[in-house]
């Protein structure tokens, strides 16, 4: 499977249903009254994290996501049915941005968790609700609120606990095939694994450790050289880092040399990662002379490392002795919650959100509201006309457009309606 790490979509919730104006009208019941049902809900969107994939690769293919639409009302207050809900399922360990903001909308970190990325808009009151002592028949309802839309950056940080990191062609690919089930491209040239591998060791008690395999980093990865700076980010969340570098130096490169050229990478790529419980691993001891196994030795005393042959499986039980001891050895919490930051676009319809434009006196007035208003307006209706003034009013239409310069007269467009301005009203021309 390809591996995708990083996707944009654009997420857009289900719109309110409509109110409706309707009467109630059975035999024996004069005069019923209002019987205008409220608008269903629309559906919201949702983000949710699922062990069970480990690529952003879906998105590729499908980058629109929108939840259902509610209904509208119906005749004896009968609502409209609610729009359903839609859940987008991504990898555990998947951070959610906004685009425009750059801003952190969550990190979802554990199997099932969910974030609220854009709420559907209620459905609209139908006239019932409008009725009073004093209004027995009111010939107006609400519209539902409008949907939101919004752009989302997905970026995905790989959960494992241990990271096997080192030079390319030290043996990390070989290393992971050896202690797991993993089947990773293994040559004898650089850069022969392209993506994140990931393995799960078992440990004596039963327990697994996911392990992940990270690209070959070379000098200068963290300023965006070679492959490794793309998949750095993938050993931030690791608990234990395995540094592996080839003892016998087959790419000529120098094994002390290659140790300090990645522990300089990864502190300046991040700080926090230098200071994380590192195991040091020479690798390929098989084609050493025993003279020159003894120098290296003798010249890596102060790091510990463990001398192995991945390739020969020489020395790989005590390697996982030392990784076993050192990850009991941490901390056992685990995140218990998702990690996520206040995010009001999710829930904002901006609904008195409008623009007025003017072009040779004449003032155009649109937004979503407004175009909401005027599908449940009946517009041969006084009483309707009157109560969509009112709230045009309440939203600050009218200040606007006298800021804006309107007169008494003034051509004014809501949507393609066009109405006389006046300080108080406007009236349908």
């Amino acid at each position: 499977m390809k591996f995708i790490d990083t996707a944009k979509i654009k997420v857009v919730s289900g719109k309110g249903g409509n109110g409706i104006i309707a009467w109630r009208r059975e035999k024996y019941v004069p005069r019923g009254g209002p019987a205008g049902g409220d608008g269903g809900d629309g559906g919201s969107v949702f983000i949710e994290a699922d062990n069970s994939l480990n690529t952003l690769l879906d998105f590729q293919y499908k980058s629109v996501f929108k939840a259902g639409d509610g209904s509208k009302g119906g005749s004896k207050n009968q609502s409209g049915k609610s729009g359903e809900d839609l859940v987008i399922k991504v990898p555990c360990g998947t951070i959610v941005k906004n685009v425009s903001t750059g801003q952190i909308i969550a990190d979802l970190m554990l199997n099932n968790q969910r974030v609220l990325v854009a709420e559907g808009g209620k459905g609209g009151r139908g006239n019932s609700h409008f009725a009073t002592s004093t209004r027995q028949s009111p010939h107006f309802c609400e519209p539902g609120e409008p949907e939101i839309e919004r752009e989302l950056e997905l970026e995905l940080k790989l959960i494992a606990e241990v990271g096997i990191i080192g030079l390319p062609n030290a043996g990390k690919s070989t290393l992971i095939s050896v202690i797991s089930a993993a089947k990773p491209k293994i040559a004898d040239y650089p850069f022969t694994t392209l993506v994140p591998n990931l393995g799960v060791v078992q440990k004596p008690d039963g327990d697994g450790v996911v392990v992940a395999d990270i690209p070959g980093l070379i000098e200068g990865a963290s300023s965006g050289y070679g492959l490794g700076h793309e998949f750095m980010k993938h050993v931030e969340r690791t608990k234990v880092l395995i540094h592996i570098i080839d003892a016998a130096g087959v790419n000529g490169s120098d094994p002390k040399q290659a140790f300090d050229v990645i522990q300089s990478e990864i502190k300046k790529y991040n700080k926090e990662l230098a200071d994380k419980k590192q195991i040091l691993v020479l690798n390929k001891i098989d084609l050493l002379q025993e003279n020159d196994l003894q120098t290296l030795k003798e010249s890596f005393k102060k790091s510990s490392p463990v001398f192995i042959s991945a390739a020969a499986k020489k020395n790989i039980s005590e390697l996982l002795n030392n990784l076993f001891g050192v990850l009991n050895s941490l901390s056992k919490e685990e995140p218990n919650e998702v990690k996520a930051y206040f995010d009001p676009v999710a829930t904002d319809h901006k609904q008195d959100d409008f623009v007025i434009t003017s072009s040779s006196g004449v003032f155009y007035v649109e937004g979503k509201k407004i175009e909401g208003l005027l599908s449940v307006t009946d517009l041969r209706d006084y009483g309707s006309v009157a109560h969509l003034m009112k709230v045009l009013k309440s939203m600050g239409v009218f200040v606007e457009l006298l800021n804006l310069g309107a007169k008494q007269g003034d051509r004014v467009f809501l949507a393609d309606v066009e109405f006389e301005f006046s300080p108080e009203t406007m009236i349908m021309t």
